[in-house]
């Protein structure tokens, strides 16, 4: 049998039947932090709870796939909201680790107080402000025109929030996993990029916005 490590998410055959989901137990990117520090945990907690976090683009794009007229688009969109996923995954790993075995004085002296109270050393889904994650972060217009810049727009601002935490937080436990976080978000980026090429090419040029291929015919 070939035991090969698989993908998030990658399909593969056993027994005969077709598993459409295989769950690797590791992060994508190692995230072994060895300060805790409730500071930079506040803030990162931004990519899992806020309105440009990883969990808001994994719920778009997975929602937004069932709206694609286009299977190579649809292909891309639950590719991306998968990988998305496990990057949920991975920042949730950064602020547990950075919140890990706090003492009191170190909770009060952190300005962590607040968040402590209400969950303790738990992850929960709210942006650095507090405010919690709520569904209107993002849209499922069911155009795809329409869903493609959405998506654009998304990674950017998720790239510019990677940049701001990079430009606050100096230890390399934690920049280089948002690195690679960051990273992603320009390939992302330039994959949306090809599936509004995909698009516009199959698309009259004349009518780009006056026709929507998933529901006009």
């Amino acid at each position: 049998m070939d035991r090969r490590p698989l993908a998030v998410g990658q399909r593969l055959w056993c027994g005969g039947l077709k598993i459409m989901w295989s769950y690797e137990k590791k992060l994508q990117y190692p995230v072994n932090i060895k300060n805790p520090n409730p500071k930079y945990a506040q803030i990162i907690m931004e990519q899992y709870g806020g309105p440009d976090g990883e969990a808001s683009a994994a719920l778009r794009y997975l929602t937004q796939r069932y709206g694609q007229p286009y299977n190579e688009v649809k292909g891309m969109l639950t590719d991306i909201g998968t990988e998305e996923l496990a990057h949920m995954e991975m920042i949730c790993a950064m602020v547990h680790q950075l919140t890990r075995n706090l003492t009191p004085e170190e909770i009060n002296a952190s300005g962590f107080a607040p968040y402590f109270v209400s969950h303790t050393n738990g992850v929960y889904q709210a942006a650095a402000n507090g405010v919690p994650w709520t569904a209107t972060y993002y849209q499922s217009k069911g155009d795809v025109i329409t869903d493609l810049h959405e998506d654009l727009a998304a990674e950017q601002k998720a790239r510019v929030t990677y940049d701001n935490l990079l430009r606050l937080i100096d230890d390399p436990d934690i920049t280089d996993p948002l690195k690679f976080l960051r990273e992603r978000e320009v390939v992302h980026y330039q994959r949306f990029g090809e599936a509004l090429r995909l698009t516009t090419d199959r698309l009259d040029c004349k009518n780009f916005y006056a026709f929507n291929p998933g529901f006009d015919k």
